[in-house]
C-alpha cells in the first residue's frame, strides 16, 4: 500500500508538469488532437494537482522517515526532488514565453536608415496614411510585435510552423490589452491574455479557452512582399529593425521568408499540396479557397471567381510580392513582352498596386483582397471547407 501511494504521489507531480507543456509544445502527437481545453484546465489548476501530489506522497513519506535508513529517507525525497527539477526547467526553459522573447525596443527607421535589405520579405500595413514594415524572419522569431501605426496600437503577429503572418487591432472590450506567448494549437501559436488569460489564436486571433472564449481579435488589413516592393510603394514607411540582442535568434530564420530553411516544423515540402507546401489562402463571404503557390508562380497570373466575386491573383517579378485584387466580371489580364501587367479588354498598362496607369482605364484601382501565404496543412486545419485551385475534392 505504501508504494501504490507513493507511486500515485510521484505521478501526479510528474504529470502535471509533462502533460501541461506536452499538450501546448509541438511534441510527437500532441498537436494533431483537440486538447486545448484539457491543456486550459491544466494550466489553470496546475496548482492543484500539485499541492495533490504533495499531500499524498507526505504518507509514504512519512512512514519511510521513521526507518532512518538513509536509503528510506531518499525513497522519501527523491519524488520532491524529481519534481521541483522538472518543474523548473518546464517553468523556465520549456514554456514558449521563455523560448521566444519580444523586442527589448521597437525601433522603426526611415528608408534612408534601414539597415535590412531591400530583398528582405515583410508584411507591411498601412493605416490611417502611415505605413510600417515588419520583416517576416525578425517577427517569426518574436512571434508579436506591439506597434502604433496611424495613431492605433497594432499587434504584428507571425507563426513559423504555420506560415501565418496576421495584424490585430489589441483592443479588447475596450481596452488595449497585453498578450504573451503561451503555446500552440495545432500547430499554430496562441496567446494569453493578461486580465482574463484567455488563450487566443494567432492564425484567426479567436479566442479558444477561458472567459472570453469565442470573442475576435479584430483582424486589420495588410500585405506580403519584398522590401523593395514595399518601398516602391509606400517611399515614406519605417521598418522594424533588428534587435542587437537577439542576433542569433534571427540567424537561425535565415532563409526561412524565401523557403530556403530546411527542418521539419519551418522548412518547405518540394512538391505541391504537402503539409509543409506553401499556398495562397482566400476567403469571400465565408468561403475559403486556396492557390497553389508554385502554379502561381509558373502562371504569374491566375483568373478565379469565388461565390459572386471574380479575383485576379499575380505575382511580381522578384517571385515573392503577391496581389490579390477583386475584379469587374469581364476583365482579364496577361503579362506583356516586358512583364508589365496589361488587361486583355483595352490594353491599359496596371502597376503593381492594382492601378490601370495608362490607356482607356487609367485612375481605375482595383480593390484588395486579403490574401495569405501560408502552409497547406495550416490553412486547410482552419479552413477545413476549403476548396483547392483548380477545384478538387
Amino acid at each position: 500500500m505504501v508504494r501504490f501511494i507513493w507511486l500515485t504521489g510521484f505521478l501526479v507531480l510528474l504529470l502535471t508538469e509533462v502533460l501541461r507543456i506536452y499538450f501546448i509544445m509541438p511534441f510527437p502527437g500532441s498537436q494533431q488532437w483537440n486538447t486545448v481545453n484539457i491543456a486550459y484546465f491544466l494550466h489553470q489548476y496546475a496548482w492543484y494537482f500539485r499541492l495533490g501530489g504533495i499531500l499524498i506522497l507526505l504518507i509514504p513519506a512519512y512512514m519511510l522517515i521513521r526507518q532512518k535508513s538513509i536509503r528510506a529517507i531518499i525513497v522519501a525525497l527523491l519524488p520532491y526532488v524529481v519534481w521541483a527539477g522538472l518543474y523548473f526547467v518546464v517553468r523556465e526553459k520549456m514554456q514558449a514565453d521563455k523560448m521566444f522573447y519580444q523586442p527589448t525596443k521597437v525601433r522603426m527607421a526611415t528608408v534612408s536608415e534601414n539597415v535590412l535589405p531591400r530583398s528582405t520579405v515583410v508584411i507591411g500595413i498601412s493605416l490611417n496614411g502611415s505605413q510600417h514594415a515588419y520583416p517576416v524572419e525578425l517577427i517569426g522569431y518574436h512571434h508579436q510585435v506591439r506597434d502604433t501605426v496611424g495613431g492605433e496600437p497594432v499587434m504584428v503577429t507571425y507563426c513559423t510552423v504555420c506560415r501565418t503572418g496576421r495584424i490585430f487591432s489589441p483592443i479588447v472590450n475596450g481596452v488595449s490589452e497585453t498578450f504573451r506567448l503561451v503555446g500552440m494549437d495545432h500547430f499554430n501559436a496562441m496567446f494569453e491574455d493578461s486580465r482574463t488569460k484567455s488563450w487566443w489564436r494567432q492564425v484567426n486571433g479567436e479566442a479558444v479557452a477561458g472567459p472570453l472564449k469565442g470573442m475576435r481579435l479584430n483582424e486589420l488589413p495588410y500585405e506580403q512582399m519584398t522590401l523593395d516592393a514595399w518601398i516602391a510603394r509606400y517611399p515614406n514607411t519605417l521598418i522594424l529593425q533588428p534587435d542587437s540582442v537577439y542576433a542569433d535568434e534571427y540567424a537561425e530564420l535565415a532563409g526561412y521568408a524565401t523557403g530556403k530553411k530546411k527542418g521539419k516544423l519551418t522548412g518547405t515540402d518540394s512538391l505541391s499540396w504537402r503539409d509543409k507546401s506553401w499556398v495562397i489562402g482566400v476567403t469571400v463571404e465565408g468561403m475559403s479557397r486556396a492557390y497553389d503557390w508554385r502554379e502561381l508562380l509558373n502562371k504569374r497570373l491566375i483568373h478565379d471567381r469565388l461565390t459572386n466575386t471574380s479575383l485576379l491573383l499575380t505575382v511580381e517579378p522578384d517571385g515573392l510580392s503577391f496581389h490579390v485584387w477583386e475584379r469587374p466580371d469581364t476583365l482579364l489580364f496577361y503579362l506583356d513582352d516586358s512583364g508589365s501587367l496589361r488587361d486583355q479588354n483595352t490594353n491599359s498598362l496596371w502597376n503593381w498596386s492594382g492601378k490601370s496607369t495608362e490607356g482607356a482605364l487609367q485612375g481605375t484601382i482595383l480593390k484588395p483582397v486579403q490574401a495569405h501565404q501560408e502552409y497547406w496543412h495550416s490553412w486547410r486545419t482552419f479552413h477545413p471547407s476549403t476548396t483547392r485551385y483548380p477545384q478538387v475534392p
